[in-house]
């Protein structure tokens, strides 16, 4: 398996910006009340359910709002992340700290896209769901921060001829479902939302990037410093490129909003190859045709 993410840097940023307490939760916040709305619509309830970690715990409050859920546990990668109102358990953020078949509910905001055996941890999290239990994931998605992706590259090939990976990649929507698949999830549903939000600079929006315990946590990564001089170019270029009449610049944020079943016998299923009724020729066929 290749190591793409340094998890315990990125594990000491999300700490160390919970510690500091910053308004760049915004993100966050969108997807917990976004989780929470598709868990409202469910027509069923959820004995026990899990936030898997969720930072400030925003998915956990949102989702306990709806009525919706018994009992709620958090899981984070250390007590730091802790609060009375509900237990907390402390994992990896690749590891998912549950028996099988243990839980009714698993609630992902925002982290999936950080772990390295992104397959392995979906199907830690399938065995954790008792049969005909739910995973609700929030994911950043293809297309996310992608104005910046593009003015770092420009600016590091123009002003040293070379480049390295500056913004992580993310996961494409169809690559998700097919993960869901893999994992053992029965009824997958992905689908995609972007939001563009708006900053008074490529400064600004890199502020914000730190604040969410976001900034580069490749292990590929280039550990030379970057100038200042690097960071205006980038500046520039990005407002050439993504500004709009005001003068303030655009960032894309795209996430995937997954789902998935733990199987169980009550499910729907697809028809058996060969059990149709009708043809689809019969179907097509318009009126008065033989």
């Amino acid at each position: 398996m290749e190591i793409l993410f340094d998890e315990q840097l990125v594990a000491a940023r999300r700490e160390r910006a919970l510690q500091r307490g910053t308004n760049a939760t915004f993100l966050l916040d969108i997807a917990a009340r976004e989780l929470a709305e598709r868990l409202a619509v469910v027509e069923r309830t959820f004995e026990d359910a899990v936030e898997l970690h969720g930072g400030n715990g925003a998915a956990a409050r949102y989702a306990l709002e709806t009525g919706k859920i018994g009992a709620m546990r958090r899981a984070e990668t250390s007590a730091a992340f802790a609060d009375a109102a509900t237990p907390l358990l402390v994992a990896g953020l690749g590891d998912v700290p549950l028996e099988p078949a243990s839980t009714n509910l698993v609630l992902s905001p925002l982290a999936l896209h950080l772990v390295n055996d992104l397959p392995g941890t979906l199907i830690q999290i399938r065995r954790a769901l008792k049969p005909d239990g739910l995973l609700l994931a929030a994911i950043p998605g293809a297309g996310t921060l992608s104005e910046l992706r593009d003015v770092l590259l420009s600016a590091e090939a123009e002003m040293t001829g070379g480049a390295s990976p500056r913004v992580i990649p993310f996961v494409d929507v169809r690559d998700a479902g097919a993960l869901l698949q893999r994992a053992g999830f029965a009824l997958p549903v992905v689908d995609t939302e972007t939001y563009t939000v708006r900053y008074d600079s490529l400064f600004s929006l890199l502020q914000d990037v730190r604040a969410m315990g976001m900034a580069n946590p490749l292990t590929g990564r280039s550990r030379v410093p970057l100038t200042r001089s690097f960071f205006v170019r980038a500046a520039e270029l990005y407002a050439e490129r993504y500004s709009d009449p005001d003068g303030r610049v655009r960032a894309t944020f795209s996430i995937i909003y997954a789902s998935g079943w733990a199987p169980h016998e009550s499910q729907q299923k697809p028809l058996k190859p060969g059990s149709a009724k009708m043809r689809l020729a019969d179907v097509l066929r318009r009126p008065g045709e033989e």
